[in-house]
């Protein structure tokens, strides 16, 4: 009797401790739950959205190339007796670079001069033998000698002819004893120097004349591509833009050059071997930053079309290649769109389907938010760098 009440208070026991412990853990439940319910908004920063006309635009990669070119090589043999120029120098068209030894072409002009004089001097002779003869044929002279006097006259017209296409040769190539810049442009590394023959029209160059200012940047784009965009200023979506459209560049360190291009050229024929055609550009270039050979990026603004602009900031791209933002439903809810075609424009995207005139496109704030997630939007603007600018406080009133 005594171990059976003790074994129903034992058991009495238990049951409070557990009752106990269940009580203690619903209260915890509950505070949990308590807290969860009081996670603050999170505040964002966003954009309103707004249809508008955006230029379309496409990036290209380029090689800068020269705007002109020119191995200069010897029109006459000789030997060099000066360098008349400084290796890596600007020059201007006319300026002196090579003088070659002119003794023997200076001689050879006197002699041709000589030649000139002569043959000048029998003209006169021949002239006076002419109207002698032609008084004389009907009194004694016959006629062939006539018709011989008329033909030495001729004769010495022909030398003196003669002699003075000599004498100008002689002039031309004493002339080209003195190599001559033939634009202006900078000089590359001489490749012969005092005391070297050089031969007329040899294979070496003596040195590379190069203007760079302006300089030309070659552009490839793919041929599909280029058929797209066809299809799309013929169907009246894209806008196409004037021939003077502005060009930009990235440079090989990721910076931007300051001076805008234009498009000179467009070669109307696709590469067999890589399927591209060629874009050229043409920028000025003053202090001689960009250099021929030179890899750049250039942004080519292909036309103008009506949509939404999304800068990169707020964007990502998924696996396959889609994009999508974060957007804020009017009940400050956060939701995620993904957009089947975005294009590029500058440093954002244009979308032109999925996004209606005030959507807000959120740009700050991405750690702390996903979809589901209920926040507190702020209306900011984004500067032409793609950094967000907010908005100014409103002024204290008194």
């Amino acid at each position: 009797m005594i171990r059976r009440l003790a074994l129903i208070v034992t058991a009495l026991s238990m049951a409070g401790f557990l009752a106990a412990c269940s009580e203690q853990q619903g209260g915890k439940d509950a505070g949990a739950a308590a807290g969860a319910a009081q996670v603050p908004d999170v505040p964002v920063s966003v954009v309103i959205m707004k249809k508008q006309p955006l230029p379309f635009t496409s990036m290209l990669p380029g090689r800068a190339v020269a705007l002109q070119t020119a191995e200069i090589r010897p029109q006459v043999s000789g030997l060099i007796t000066s360098v008349a120029f400084k290796e890596g120098s600007t020059v201007k068209k006319g300026d002196l670079l090579y003088q070659i030894e002119d003794r023997t072409y200076a001689a050879a002009l006197a002699q041709a001069q000589a030649s000139v004089a002569k043959a000048e001097a029998s003209v006169p002779t021949a002239e006076i033998n002419v109207a002698r003869y032609e008084r004389l044929v009907n009194s004694g002279a016959t006629q062939i000698e006539f018709e011989n006097a008329k033909l030495t006259l001729l004769q010495a017209k022909a030398d003196v002819a003669s002699a003075q296409a000599a004498l100008r040769a002689a002039e031309i190539n004493l002339d080209y004893t003195k190599v001559r810049a033939p634009f202006d442009g900078i000089t590359s590394a001489t490749q012969i120097n005092v005391g070297n023959v050089v031969t007329a029209n040899q294979a070496n160059a003596m040195m590379t004349l190069r203007q760079i200012d302006p300089i030309y940047i070659q552009l490839t784009e793919s041929s599909t591509n280029l058929l797209r965009l066809q299809k799309m200023l013929a169907s009246g979506v894209l806008q196409g833009v004037e021939q003077d459209a502005v060009i930009r560049l990235l440079l090989e360190d990721g910076s931007e050059y300051d001076k805008p291009g234009t498009l000179d050229m467009s070669e109307m024929a696709v590469s067999e071997t890589t399927g591209t055609y060629t874009i050229r550009a043409l920028f000025p270039n003053p202090d001689q930053r960009i250099l021929p050979g030179m890899y750049v990026r250039a942004t080519v603004e292909i036309g103008r079309e009506d949509g939404y602009l999304i800068p990169q900031r707020a964007a990502t791209r998924d696996a396959r290649g889609k994009l999508s933002a974060l957007f804020v439903s009017a009940e400050n809810v956060v939701e995620s769109r993904t957009f089947e075609d975005a294009r590029s424009s500058n440093n954002a995207w244009l979308v032109t389907d999925g996004i209606k005139d005030g959507d807000k496109l959120v740009v700050d704030g991405f750690q702390s938010i996903g979809p589901g997630r209920k926040v507190i939007p702020t209306e900011v603007t984004i500067d032409k760098n793609g950094l967000v600018v907010e908005p100014e406080p409103a002024a204290a009133t008194q």
